[in-house]
C-alpha cells in the first residue's frame, strides 16, 4: 500500500466524519493515537473535548443549546492498565468492560453494530494501542452496514503486531460528504506522522476542514516507559 500524506487526505475530504489515526513516530520511542470530530448540524458542532482521569469525554460547548445528546456526548479515549482505547462512541465501554474481563478487542465489539442514524448508518469505528515493556502494538475495527442495508452489519478488524517506524493507519467514518453519507470502504489508510506532537498536531488540526472541524485528540506514549503527552485542540473555547 503506498503511504499517503495525512494532510492531502484530509485537505481533499471535506468531511471524513470522525477519524482515528494510530501509528509510531519515525523516530521509533512514541505510540502515536489520534481522534478528530467534525459536524454538520448545529448539535454536532455543539461540542469540545474535555479531559476525564487518563481519557477524555465529549461536553456540550453551550449545554442550552444541545438537543440530542445520544451519539454526540461520549467517551472517546478511555484506559485500561496498558492498553489505550479510541473509539468515535459509546462502544468505548463496551470495549473496556470486555477487556476488563478478558475479552479480545474484537470479542468486546460483538455485541455492537453501526450507529442506528438512518439513512447514514454511521460505522463504529474503534482502536486500541497495547504499550507494555518497550513492545507496542495496534488494531483497529470498523462496524458498518451492508452497503447501507442496515439488515446486516460487517465486521473488519486491522491488527498491526509489529507498527512500522514512521507509518500510521487512517480510518474514518465517511468517503466524503454526501446524502446519505457513504460509509468508509477498504482497509485503513497508510499514512505519514511526525516526531514532534505539537507539530502533528498542528497539520492535522490546519488540514481539517476550517467549517466542519469540531475536536482534535492527539497523544503520544513513550514505548520505553509509558509516559504519555496529550494535546486537545477545540474549534469552541
Amino acid at each position: 500500500m503506498e503511504m499517503r500524506s495525512i494532510a492531502e487526505q484530509l485537505k481533499n475530504n471535506s468531511y471524513p466524519g470522525r477519524g482515528i489515526i494510530l501509528g509510531k513516530t519515525p523516530n521509533g520511542t512514541k505510540a502515536v493515537a489520534a481522534y478528530f470530530i467534525m459536524g454538520r448540524s448545529a448539535n454536532s458542532r455543539n461540542r469540545i473535548f474535555v479531559e476525564d482521569g487518563e481519557g477524555i469525554r465529549t461536553e456540550a460547548f453551550d449545554p442550552a443549546k444541545m438537543e440530542d445528546p445520544s451519539l454526540v456526548i461520549y467517551a472517546p479515549v478511555r484506559v485500561l492498565g496498558n492498553k489505550t482505547i479510541v473509539t468515535n462512541g459509546d462502544q468505548t465501554d463496551t470495549i473496556f468492560e470486555g477487556m476488563d474481563k478478558q475479552m479480545t478487542f474484537e470479542q468486546s465489539l460483538r455485541t455492537r453494530d453501526f450507529e442506528p442514524d438512518g439513512p447514514n448508518y454511521t460505522p463504529r469505528i474503534s482502536g486500541v494501542l497495547h504499550v507494555e515493556s518497550g513492545a507496542y502494538s495496534y488494531a483497529l475495527s470498523i462496524l458498518k452496514s451492508n452497503n447501507g442495508n442496515p439488515a446486516a452489519c460487517n465486521r473488519f478488524t486491522f491488527a498491526y503486531s509489529t507498527p512500522i517506524d514512521g507509518e500510521a493507519h487512517f480510518i474514518h467514518t465517511y468517503m466524503g460528504d454526501g446524502n446519505p453519507l457513504p460509509s468508509f470502504e477498504g482497509e485503513p489508510e497508510l499514512v505519514d506522522v511526525l516526531d514532534d506532537i505539537d507539530a502533528y498536531t498542528e497539520l492535522l488540526w490546519s488540514s481539517l476542514n476550517e467549517e466542519n472541524k469540531v475536536s482534535l485528540f492527539v497523544r503520544y506514549i513513550n514505548i520505553a516507559d509509558g509516559t504519555v503527552e496529550t494535546r486537545i485542540v477545540n474549534k469552541n473555547h
